[in-house]
């Protein structure tokens, strides 16, 4: 065999390999090694995508655990919160409050939900809206007393609590969101 042969060297760097030669003679940019190379810019470039990917899908997961940590209420908490929030719309002082009847597997409701979120927001110097799960039996009382039958079913009462009008019967989309601005245009204040 040749001289040449019996000097081959196979080397393996590890990132660790590179921080000891550096502290151990900071001083030195190259190494004592033989077996230096620097990595072609290619594999440089797809360490970082797959560092990017790793730290992307991290925080996809520790988002999905707070999500997961978040407590879902019982019925029993969800129509005190709701009940709490219409005692406070009526003490609140505001010209009107509107009761909205909802279900959470009814989806015409959950379609809703955006369309009345910008309502209390453009109209919440002088309304409250106060959302109320009519399939909780801690609401029978109000379902009887407004003689609920349907849902979505938006309620207007003043600011004494009595009841104004209600919506009808919803045959779509646009035929609630009609009665809705009807019921908020009976009770708008003049400007």
């Amino acid at each position: 065999m040749s001289k040449s042969a019996k000097n081959f060297q196979f080397c393996i760097k590890f990132p660790w390999d590179a921080n000891q030669e550096t502290t151990q003679n900071p001083k030195s940019s190259k190494s004592q090694s033989p077996c230096e190379f620097d990595t072609p810019w290619l594999f440089k470039s797809a360490k970082t995508i797959g560092s990017l990917a790793i730290n992307a899908f991290n925080a996809i997961n520790n988002q999905e655990n707070v999500v997961k940590k978040t407590k879902k209420l019982s019925s029993e908490e969800q129509a005190e919160v709701e009940q709490r929030a219409f005692a406070l719309a009526l003490v609140s002082g505001k010209n009107a409050t509107v009761l909205e009847f909802y279900s959470p597997k009814c989806s015409l409701c959950n379609s809703l939900a955006p369309f009345v979120n910008e309502v209390e927001n453009r109209n919440s110097d002088w309304v409250n809206i106060v959302m109320a799960d009519a399939e909780n039996e801690q609401w029978l009382p109000e379902l009887l007393h407004y003689d609920i039958n349907y849902v979505p079913c938006f309620v207007l009462l003043d600011k004494n609590g009595m009841a104004l009008a209600k919506t009808g019967v919803p045959h779509s989309r646009h035929h609630v969101i009609a009665g809705v601005s009807h019921l908020l245009k009976m009770k708008r204040p003049q400007k």
